[in-house]
Parts: structure tokens; C-alpha cells; sequence
């Protein structure tokens, strides 16, 4: 085999690593191990004070809504305070969180999400600190969940399950992201019960406020907070029975612009943030960092390189290699068709494979971005998510 071939095959598997194997690998080891997921709220003798925080900027038409949901969860009223930091809003915004019964309104300039719940934290009283998206509803029993899991010492963050709805109906509504984050939130079920996850989301997590960890402001908490935790001897659950429900964009090209803008903050987490460094990780959780989050942001170079020395091979070899090397290139045509029909055939099949290759695209533009012109610490709403 020459070493275009060895070069060739090992991308394949890379692809397919990350994209199925490392999933199926974590399954049968689920299956032998007998290790105890994260604790329920049941577990607790008592609730520790709890912190929500809600960052917004120009939220005025949501965060109404989004205080009354916090005022809502079944949790002690004593035990709970809700904070809303405004981060440099020119709306309502600060006045109609005052006059939805946030305990603690925060009028800050614009200094980006970290940095407004940094200045949360300061003032926070509750023993857990707990953030949220202000269009992310939480179910009434999500707070306790939540808390739930750190009645087991060595939880330093958990973060809940969070479900996309559609923000729109019938022909445009083409995001698939609903179908990815189902297959992405059984994988973090499984990374939480061996070890550690190693992402969260936005929408519903926690820390101990004694744990809470203050980062680069471009570098946000997904991905900052769980590996950091780990490094300091901490545990980072998935709580899947801590649920919220937030609005995904609508479009696919929509959620593309939306992975694209994450991917900036992401690659300066993964190059110079510490993710890549082994120190303080346990093999296993060395092996899920490679797996799930180097392969994958990797994988739009793996699927070029692959492109380009399948035409190579094709061109190269004769026989029954060369039928071969045919029957990749078109598995990876069809893929580019379909993703490029999709865009005037809107049929769920061809709409998944859009999604796949313009996510997959998503840390190749992102790195794109953060090289040429940085990364902003600020942020904007998604369309279409409001």
C-alpha cells in the first residue's frame, strides 16, 4: 500500500472515529462498567442557595418571559436568586427584568457574556451558580435536577438537556440541528457516566461558586469550564433529567453563520487555552478530548485531504483498487449533491446532508475568522432565535 493509500485510509478513519465509532466504543464500555452516573435531586439530604444568571444584550422583547420562567421552578424561594447582568443593552432590557421580579438587575458596559457573568458571580449569594440563555425555558423541576448533582463532592459543573424547537414550520424550517444534538447529547450521557463530559451548552448548567473559573472572554464556558474542572481534580455530569427548551435557527445557512461565529470562539480554546495539553487528564478522558473534540473540529481538513487523494488513487491504481477508490469518490459526490440539491429540494434526507457539510464546514470558517481578524468578545442573538 503506498503512503497516498495509508494517508487516505487513516482520514476515512478518522471521519468515521469521530463520527460513529467513538460513539459506539463509549457505548460498550458503558455496558461493562458499573460506574454511577451523576446524583438526581432525590439523592440530596438538602438544596444548597442556587444563583440563576441570565447575560443579555437588547433582550427586551424575551427576558420578561425568561424571569418569570426562573420565578417559576420548583425551588425554595429563599434558596433562589435570579440575576440578570445587561451587557452594555441600549433597550428595555435592565427595566422590564426590574419589572419582572429579578431579585438583582446589573446594568453593565459592553464587555461580552463572560465578562457580564463574571461580574454576576461577584455579586451572586447562592452556594451553586447557574447560568442560562435568556430564550432558554426551564422545566419547573430543572433547578433541583441541576443541583441535584452536586451532592456528590467531586461535581464542579453539570450542565442539563437542553431541546431545539423550531422556530419555524413547513419549507423553512431546514435547520436538522434537532437530529444532531439527540445523536450529541447520547454521547455526552455516556462520556458523563465513565467520566467526564466534555462540552456543555449554554442554555442550563451550574458550577460551585467556589469552583467557578474565570476565562479569556473570548473562550466561552461550553467548552472552557468542563475540561478546566477536570484539570483541577473536579467532575464535569450531564444531568439529562435538568431540562430547557430554546428556539434554533431556523435556517440551515442560519445555524452554519451560528457554528461558524462559535467555531472563532473555539479554536483559541483548543490552541492556546489548555484543551489540547495532557496534563491533569486521566487517559481515558485524554482519549474522549481526542475523539470527540480535536477529530471532530478536524474533520473538515480530514474530508479535503480525503477528497483530493481519493482522486489521486483513482487516477493511479487499475483493478479491483480502482473499483474501490471509484465507490469512495462517489460516496463523497453523492454527499455534495445531495447537500447541494437540498437547496431547491427540500426533502429531509437531502436537507440532513446539507446540514452535515455545512456544519462540518463550520471549523474550517471559523478558524478562518479567528485567524484573519480575531475573535470579538461580544455577541450577537442568532436570527430567527428571539
Amino acid at each position: 500500500m503506498t503512503v497516498i493509500a495509508v494517508i487516505f485510509w487513516l482520514c476515512v478513519a478518522m471521519i468515521v472515529w469521530t463520527q460513529l465509532g467513538y460513539a459506539l466504543a463509549l457505548a460498550g464500555v458503558a455496558a461493562l462498567s458499573r460506574r454511577r452516573s451523576a446524583p438526581r435531586a432525590g439523592d440530596a439530604t438538602e438544596l444548597p442557595s442556587l444563583s440563576l444568571i441570565v447575560a443579555a444584550h437588547d433582550e427586551q422583547g424575551v427576558i420578561g418571559e425568561k424571569v418569570g420562567n426562573a420565578l417559576e421552578l420548583d425551588y425554595p424561594r429563599e434558596l433562589l436568586e435570579v440575576i440578570v447582568a445587561c451587557d452594555g443593552c441600549t433597550d428595555a432590557t435592565a427595566e422590564r427584568a426590574r419589572a419582572a421580579g429579578a431579585d438583582l438587575v446589573l446594568e453593565l458596559p459592553r464587555g461580552g457574556k463572560i465578562r457580564a457573568q463574571d461580574a454576576a458571580v461577584e455579586r451572586a449569594r447562592g452556594e451553586l451558580v447557574a447560568f442560562s440563555d435568556a430564550n432558554a425555558q426551564w422545566q419547573p423541576d430543572a433547578a433541583r435536577e441541576l443541583a441535584g448533582a452536586f451532592a456528590e463532592p467531586r461535581v464542579g459543573y453539570a450542565c442539563g438537556q437542553v431541546r431545539f424547537v423550531q422556530a419555524a414550520h413547513g419549507r423553512a424550517a431546514g435547520n436538522q440541528e434537532g437530529v444532531y444534538w439527540r445523536y450529541e447529547l447520547a454521547v455526552r450521557g455516556l462520556e458523563s457516566r465513565l467520566s467526564s463530559v466534555t462540552a456543555g451548552n449554554g442554555a442550563i448548567y451550574a458550577t460551585r461558586r467556589s469552583a467557578y473559573l474565570v476565562v479569556d472572554p473570548i473562550m466561552g464556558h461550553d467548552l472552557s469550564l468542563p475540561f478546566n474542572m477536570v484539570k483541577r481534580g473536579l467532575r464535569a455530569v450531564y444531568v439529562p433529567s435538568a431540562r430547557a427548551t430554546e428556539k434554533m435557527v431556523p435556517t440551515i445557512e442560519g445555524e452554519f453563520a451560528r457554528k461558524r461565529r462559535m467555531m472563532s470562539h473555539t479554536w483559541p480554546i483548543l490552541l492556546r487555552g489548555g484543551m489540547l495539553s495532557p496534563r491533569g487528564y486521566p487517559p481515558g478522558y485524554a482519549a474522549m478530548i481526542f475523539s470527540h473534540r480535536l477529530l471532530r473540529y478536524s474533520t473538515p481538513g480530514l474530508h479535503a485531504v480525503a477528497l483530493v487523494l481519493n482522486v489521486v488513487l483513482l487516477a493511479g491504481t487499475g483493478g479491483a483498487a480502482r473499483v474501490l477508490y471509484a465507490v469512495t469518490l462517489l460516496a463523497q459526490l453523492v454527499l455534495l449533491a445531495a447537500a447541494a440539491l437540498a437547496g431547491v429540494l427540500p426533502l429531509r434526507p437531502l436537507l440532513v446532508a446539507r446540514y452535515y457539510v455545512l456544519t462540518t464546514a463550520s471549523p474550517a470558517a471559523g478558524l478562518w475568522d479567528w485567524l484573519r481578524h480575531g475573535t470579538e468578545a461580544s455577541w450577537e442573538a442568532a436570527d430567527g432565535t428571539r
